[in-house]
C-alpha cells in the first residue's frame, strides 16, 4: 500500500501559472478548517449510557429511548449515544436478558453526558475504575445524571459531597445516613445542580431526561419528545406524592375538588382558613387531610400551582410581560415570582422564558 504524502510541494518557478496555486491552496484550507470548527462546534452531544451486571433495565431502557433513536422530525442535532459496559462482561439485565455493550468506560472520556441508570445494589460499593472513569469525566466538564440508585455511583465517587441530591424514597434514609455531607432532599422528582443531576424512583428518570432535553433545546422541542413518548412534558410536585399514603379515593373528594377550583382561580387571596371554608371543614382537618393526599401542605402545593402556571405562561404566552404573569399567576410581582422560582430551584422568570419559551 503506497504512503500517504505530507512532503511539501516544490515551490513553482517565477512566472509559472502555478504562482497562484499555494495562495488559493492556503484560502481553500482555511476555508475547511473554518467549516469543520463550525461543524465541531455544532456537533451534538455524546451521551454515554452506563451498562453493568445485573442491569436496572426499565432506566436503562428509558434513557435509550431518549437519546437513542433518531429524530429527525425535530429539526435539531439530536444526541448522539454509547452504550458503555462498566465492568467486563457477561452483562446481565433484570428478567434475564443480557446486554452486549459495544463500548468501555474509554469513552467516558469524550461524553459530554454521562447517564447511570441505576445501580445493582445500594449497598455495594462500586468498582474503583467506575468511579474513577466518572471522577475524571466530572473534572472535564461532563455532564452526569443518575436515575434512582444509580445516585449512589456519584455518592461514593465523592461527587455529590456539599450538593443537593435526590434518590429513590427507599433509598433516601440510606443516602443520607451513610453520606452526611450530601444535602438529600427526599421528596423531589429530581434534583438539578447545574453539572449534576440525580432523580428519583424508575419513572423520574424520564422527568429528569426530559428536563434536560428541555435544559438543552427548549420547551418547543421537548413538548415534541414527550408527545411522541405520550408523556407529559413536566410533572408537577414531588416523589412525596408516590410514597404509600392514604389518597383521595375518586375525583369528586372535597380535597380533589378543592385543588380543581384552586386551579381555576390562582389570582385569588387563598388562605387555610378560606380554604378550609370552601371545603367545609376545620383549618386543622384541611392540613391534615391535604397532607395525606399530596404530601404537601395546602399554601405549599397552591405555591407550586402558581409557579407552574407561571411557568406555562412565560413559555407560550410571548406577548406577556414579567408583570402580567405574576399577575395572572397569583405570584403577585415580580419580585415575588422570582423568590418562588429561586426557592424551587428553578432560574429567574426573564431568563426561564429565554430558555424555555
Amino acid at each position: 500500500m503506497p504512503r500517504a504524502r505530507h512532503e511539501s510541494s516544490p515551490s513553482p518557478r517565477k512566472g509559472s501559472t502555478a504562482d497562484a496555486r499555494p495562495v488559493a491552496a492556503r484560502a481553500n484550507a482555511a476555508r475547511s478548517s473554518r467549516s469543520a470548527q463550525a461543524a465541531a462546534s455544532t456537533q451534538a452531544p455524546l451521551v454515554a449510557i452506563l451498562a453493568y451486571d445485573r442491569l436496572c433495565m426499565f432506566e436503562f431502557g428509558c434513557a435509550v429511548e431518549l437519546f437513542a433513536l433518531d429524530r429527525p422530525e425535530l429539526g435539531v442535532a439530536w444526541y448522539r449515544h454509547a452504550i458503555c459496559a462498566a465492568e467486563p462482561g457477561p452483562l446481565r439485565g433484570t428478567g434475564g436478558v443480557r446486554v452486549e455493550a459495544p463500548h468501555t468506560l474509554a469513552m467516558l472520556r469524550r461524553a459530554d453526558i454521562v447517564v447511570i441508570p441505576g445501580w445493582r445494589d445500594a449497598a455495594e460499593r462500586p468498582p474503583e475504575p467506575l468511579l474513577k472513569a466518572v471522577r475524571a469525566a466530572h473534572a472535564r466538564g461532563a455532564r452526569l445524571c443518575t436515575i434512582c440508585s444509580g445516585v449512589f455511583v456519584l455518592a461514593h465517587a465523592g461527587l455529590l459531597d456539599g450538593r443537593r441530591a435526590t434518590t429513590h424514597w427507599r433509598y433516601a434514609e440510606r443516602l443520607a445516613r451513610e453520606f452526611p455531607r450530601i444535602e438529600v432532599d427526599p421528596g423531589a422528582l429530581y434534583v438539578d445542580e447545574g453539572q449534576v443531576i440525580t432523580s428519583a424512583g424508575s419513572a423520574a428518570g424520564l422527568d429528569m431526561l426530559m428536563h434536560l432535553v428541555r435544559r438543552d433545546h427548549g420547551a418547543r422541542i421537548a413538548n415534541a419528545v414527550a408527545q411522541r413518548l405520550v408523556m407529559s412534558p413536566h410533572r408537577e410536585g414531588g416523589q412525596a406524592q408516590f410514597v404509600p399514603r392514604p389518597m383521595p379515593s375518586d375525583e369528586s373528594s372535597p380535597i380533589a375538588v378543592l385543588q380543581d377550583w384552586l386551579r381555576a382561580h390562582p389570582r385569588e387571596a387563598h388562605t387555610v382558613a378560606s380554604m378550609a371554608d370552601r371545603a367545609a371543614m376545620s383549618a386543622r382537618t384541611l392540613q391534615r387531610r391535604f397532607k395525606a393526599a399530596t404530601g404537601l401542605a395546602p399554601l405549599e402545593w397552591l405555591t407550586r400551582e402558581r409557579v407552574a402556571i407561571a411557568k406555562e405562561l412565560l413559555e407560550t404566552r410571548e406577548s406577556l410581560d414579567v408583570e402580567a404573569v405574576a399577575d395572572l399567576s397569583g405570584l403577585g410581582s415580580p419580585e415575588s415570582m422570582r423568590r418562588h422560582f429561586r426557592l424551587l430551584g428553578l432560574p429567574a422568570p426573564s431568563r426561564y422564558r429565554r430558555q424555555f419559551g
